[in-house]
């Protein structure tokens, strides 16, 4: 859907048409969610961050830009409550830390099917082992077709940070798709 479409989406928003949202909804449901899926790895946690990701955009009507693409502002919500959810996951686990061991569940790469839809497992499960900043940067940049330019925007950081995060995300992702080992990395990073 076309930014304008968006944008009108938006204005009926505003005056309180829930249709108009139900309609964005469903128009941008897959992206965020394969966006979110990528970024957060437990199911619950990801339904949680949905749920704010789509309540922070009613919320933030008011400050949509409509001189700036509507996906863009969408990307950003996204990023704002992944960090969001992080922190207060941070300070959650410091506080349980104490109290019981910390086991994490396996990530569900496999629900819903709109997340392998177009997507590589083998690369999907390199991409779940980078760590956090690579994985936003590279998801961002291979999955939503941004510059880093924009990606710097997006994430509120320097761009040569966003190069560096960029470069050596897809250097571990050579590595574990190819699993050469280091001295042969160098040699394809040569050409």
């Amino acid at each position: 859907m076309q930014s304008e479409y968006m944008y009108q989406l938006l204005t009926e928003m505003k005056d309180g048409d829930q249709q108009a949202f139900q309609t964005l909804y469903d128009a941008t449901y897959q992206d965020v969610y394969r966006t979110v899926s990528f970024l957060v790895d437990h199911q619950q946690d990801r339904e949680d961050v949905m749920n704010e990701i789509y309540m922070q955009m009613w919320t933030s009507l008011a400050n949509y830009d409509s001189n700036r693409p509507f996906h863009f502002w969408l990307h950003g919500l996204v990023i704002r409550q992944v960090q969001r959810f992080r922190v207060k996951s941070w300070r959650r686990f410091r506080i349980f830390e104490r109290i019981r061991a910390f086991t994490r569940e396996e990530s569900h790469w496999d629900q819903p099917a709109v997340l392998m839809d177009g997507t590589n497992q083998m690369i999907s499960q390199a991409i779940q082992k980078l760590t956090d900043k690579q994985r936003m940067v590279i998801i961002l940049r291979f999955y939503h077709d941004y510059t880093l330019e924009e990606i710097a925007t997006l994430l509120d950081i320097p761009l040569g940070t966003v190069k560096s995060r960029y470069h050596a995300g897809l250097q571990a992702l050579r590595k574990k798709i190819w699993n050469l080992p280091p001295e042969r990395m160098e040699k394809i990073n040569d050409y």
